[in-house]
């Protein structure tokens, strides 16, 4: 089986790439970015996978309030164009969507058959994102639903806390804003297990557990053996431009059922993390 990985220079295309070695072709956005229909196309009828592993995604979240051209372009029209290209070649799609997809005002764990209610524009995006992969694709997908990602890189929360902490004692993090942290090593495995049994469909792809943003800096400084002060802050003392949704943590049952497997707790996954790679910083 050949993949194809789109988005190959992030930490999620990255991991998916040293995950499947040989086995995969990878391709950055330099070299195909996926808004553009006809590259799109040339890269896949070059290549023909069997698999089409789509990890390009914008994910700046802020910026996506007034980039929202660009944000569109690539988590929406991108995605179409990339679910278009394996339904030509008779490829398999395997794509990832966002927790930002909902609006936080459940009370409880959101599962797949909750009403997607996005607050920004990124969510917005990746929504529609969803809806044009579903058109184009009645099966032969798989689209995962996950959060807070982290993994080897810079673009993600676990090397802001510790970078922030080598020139900060105190740290101010939002005490009021929940989701389910998740490595891209839980990603990849899982992704690649659902592909070996046949699944297709949507399914909420996260680490066991869920915590705030405070929770989560405070366990990353404790488990990579840094000593700073954690303060607790409201969100709206960082007045970012994007709306976020206060508690978006997903259910991870349905996935965990299929597969009959056991996804660690957030906390576990982590110190895993910090005992395969140490410090990113």
């Amino acid at each position: 089986m050949k993949y194809l990985v789109f988005g190959s220079k992030g930490q999620l295309g990255l991991e998916f790439c040293c995950y499947l070695g040989e086995k995969s072709i990878g391709v950055g956005r330099e070299e195909c970015d996926i808004s553009n229909l006809d590259r799109v196309m040339d890269v896949v009828s070059s290549v023909k996978p069997g698999v089409i592993i789509n990890c390009a995604a914008y994910n700046l979240v802020d910026n996506a309030e007034r980039m929202y051209s660009d944000a569109f372009k690539v988590n929406a029209l991108g995605v179409r164009n990339v679910a278009y290209a394996c339904k030509k070649v008779g490829a398999f799609l395997v794509h990832f969507s966002t927790d930002y997809v909902f609006d936080g005002t459940k009370k409880g764990m959101y599962t797949e058959s909750d009403v997607p209610n996005p607050l920004n524009m990124y969510g917005k995006s990746k929504l529609l994102g969803e809806q044009l992969l579903k058109e184009e694709l009645d099966s032969r997908y798989l689209l995962f639903r996950v959060s807070w990602v982290y993994g080897r890189g810079k673009r993600n929360f676990v090397y802001k806390v510790l970078n922030w902490a080598k020139s900060m004692e105190v740290l101010k993090i939002a005490c009021d804003e929940f989701s389910v942290p998740t490595s891209t090593s839980t990603i990849v495995s899982c992704s690649l297990k659902a592909l070996e049994t046949g699944l297709e469909g949507l399914y909420h792809l996260v680490n066991t557990g869920f915590t705030s943003r405070y929770e989560w800096a405070s366990k990353i400084l404790t488990v990579f053996g840094v000593k700073r002060f954690v303060y607790p802050v409201h969100r709206s003392e960082f007045s970012l431009p994007a709306l976020r949704p206060y508690f978006s943590a997903m259910d991870n049952s349905l996935i965990s059922e299929e597969l009959d497997l056991e996804i660690r707790h957030w906390e576990e996954e982590l110190e895993k993390f910090y005992k395969c790679i140490g410090s990113p910083v």
